[in-house]
Order: structure tokens, then sequence, then C-alpha cells
């Protein structure tokens, strides 16, 4: 079987999708797997450093494309690139297929089965392919790292001759992975962490990590069986952002991670809230690709409120793209050994699967969600 490896084409994407070690395991399984040619060069994976596991090299995309029996990239492809892959061949990527059903239609009407990595179910067997989970993981260190750059003080508690240095408070809104993350990484620096959750449930895993899990009362809430939060009511987002605007004019950073897969993210950090924070405050929106949870985030920029800092970096796992990347070829690597046919040497697309029952959105033809 062909697999065939493209460069990332989203402008700023240092990320790629396969790393030699990686390439080395897939070839061993039996696939003929082929690298566009100085995929890596940016992260110090050399094209020798491919060539030497067994892959081999292409300096013709198109034609590279059109051969390949399987194509597995991080982004998604261009709709105009969907009518260089062949019938019958299986593309791995992300596609946010509630938000690109044209190019989820497109792909289809080529005859491409299409295993979108958003949809990978959190289940235990489905664990080491659950891209999201890594990538948000890197973006919750990512995110601590950068508000302490922009921040004009330090994390940690010090004692000097000079006097006592106060520890920064940091105030987390969402705990899932990248919050917990967060959580993790700013409590390592010194700082003295607060969380908030719509789910009572992670209150145990906020407190084993170090942080303060702030109550607010707002009736009933909990979580999907995927493990996200449930979508709150406008009254029950009304009575949080009221909860949360305490703690945030007392944090000196606020890191906003609340997404809604397939959805707008919603907006928690209002105008007036930015307010009450004192100025030289950083607040870093991890949901700016999906619409921002801070009113005023603009993507890929950094907002002055007042004096408070709003960050919109987009990405944020690409600012250690080259771990990022490992990540991302591990799980990548991880659901094709899965389904890999030993005796065939090929990728098995069964559908009776439940971790590809979830995640292949089209298939011979059809869209398979929605």
């Amino acid at each position: 079987m062909k697999i065939f490896i493209p460069k990332e084409t989203t402008p700023g994407e240092n990320r790629i999708s396969m790393i030699p070690a990686l390439a080395d395991k897939l070839v061993k399984l039996g696939a003929s797997l082929e690298i566009e040619s100085s995929l890596g060069t940016h992260l110090g994976f050399s094209d020798e450093a491919y060539t030497k596991v067994g892959c081999s090299l292409s300096k013709n995309r198109q034609e590279s494309l059109s051969q390949a029996d399987m194509v597995c990239r991080l982004r998604k492809p261009a709709v105009e690139e969907v009518s260089s892959l062949k019938k019958g061949a299986i593309h791995v990527s992300y596609l946010d297929p509630f938000n690109e059903k044209t190019l989820v239609g497109a792909l289809a009407s080529q005859g491409v089965s299409a295993i979108s990595m958003e949809m990978i179910p959190r289940s235990t067997r489905a664990q080491k392919m659950d891209s999201l989970s890594s990538q948000a993981s890197l973006g919750g260190y990512v995110a601590v790292i950068v508000a302490a750059q922009r921040l004009p003080k330090i994390f940690p508690m010090m004692m000097t001759p000079a006097g006592t240095l106060a520890p920064a408070k940091v105030f987390i809104i969402g705990a899932g992975v990248a919050g917990l993350q967060a959580i993790a990484t700013a409590k390592r620096m010194g700082a003295r962490v607060e969380a908030f959750d719509t789910r009572p449930v992670v209150e145990e895993q906020v407190k084993s990590l170090g942080g303060q899990f702030v109550k607010i009362d707002l009736g009933e809430t909990g979580q999907t069986a995927q493990g996200y939060a449930k979508e709150l009511t406008p009254e029950q987002l009304a009575k949080q952002k009221e909860g949360m605007k305490k703690h945030c004019s007392q944090a000196d950073v606020v890191i906003t991670t609340a997404q809604i897969f397939g959805r707008k993210a919603p907006v928690l950090i209002t105008t007036d809230m930015i307010q009450a924070m004192k100025p030289g405050s950083v607040v870093i929106d991890m949901a700016v690709e999906t619409g921002g949870n801070v009113e005023g985030s603009v993507k890929g920029e950094e907002v002055d409120v007042g004096g408070v800092k709003i960050v919109g970096i987009a990405n944020l796992p690409g600012l250690v793209a080259q771990d990022a990347s490992k990540m991302y070829a591990s799980n990548l690597y991880n659901l094709i050994q899965e389904f890999w046919d030993k005796t065939n040497k090929k990728f098995q697309l069964n559908l009776s699967d439940d971790i590809l029952k979830s995640c292949v959105v089209c298939h011979e033809g059809k869209v398979l969600f929605g």
C-alpha cells in the first residue's frame, strides 16, 4: 500500500504529520511510504533521515497525490487539491467536517474515503490516536509560557533581601485536556492557580494538580459521552460570567480554553470583565481560532484594552512544532497500525469498528455524518 505524506500548505503551519522514527515503523509494517521532499527540514528532519529508514522522496506533489492509496497530513486539504486524489484512496487529516461541508462533499464525489482526526472517539482504546488531546495538551503548556513572557512580573513567590515578591495569580477557565496541562504548568512555575469548569466532575483533577477549583452555581450542567462540557443556556452563561468576573479582576493571568466541537466558541470574557482587571494583566484566548472566548480578541494579534493584553495567538501547538509533530505522527501511526492488515500489507477500512465508524466522514461516494 502506497502512503504519501505531503507538506503542509496552510500559512504559518510549522507542524508536520510524519517524523523519521515513526516512518521507520510504518515501513516495517510493510507500507510503501513516500515523503514530499523537504517535509521536515525546518524541524531538523532531513530528507536523508527519511530515506535512511526506507522512505522514497517525492518532488512532484500532484503526481504523488494521484498515485497514493492513502494520503496522511495534518491540516485539511484545499478543495482544489481533492481532484488530484484517486478514486478509492483514503485521506486522513483534520477536516472540520461540520463546518467544511463543501470539502467533505468534494471528497465524497471524488470517491475518496476520508478520516477526520477530530472525530476519533475519546475512548480508552482510541486514546493513543486522539490527536485533539495530544495537541491540546501542548497548547495548554504553551499558553502558560506565552503568558509568562508577557506578564511584567514573575510567576513564583521570591524572598530576597530587597523584599518578598508575591506569586502571580493565574485563573484558568476550562479544565479539559488543555486546561489541566495549563494548571500543571502554571503550578510548576510557582503561580497560585484557580480553575473553573462547568463540569463538577473535574474538581478532583484540578485539586490533584495543585489548583483551587472555583465553584459557581449554574444549576444542572455536565459533560457529553465524549467527555466535553455540555453547552450552557444563555441564563447559565450570564451566571457564569458574573461569577467569573471577581476572579478575573484578582488574576494576573487569565487563560480561556472553552471550545465546542463543530461550533463557534462561546464568549466567556466580556469587555466589562476585562476593564475590571489590573493593568499589566494578560489574557490568553486559546479558542481564538474558533471564534474566541474573549470579547475583543483578534486571531493572530495582541490587543491592549486599558493596559490588559489580550493575546490571540493561533495554533499554539505550532510554537513547539517539533514535539507537536512527534505527537501527531504517533497518533497517526497508532491509527494506521491498529487497522493494518499484516497479511495483505494494507490499511483495512472496517466500518463496523467503533473507532472508524466515528471518524470516517465519507466512503464510496457517500457522506456518512450529519
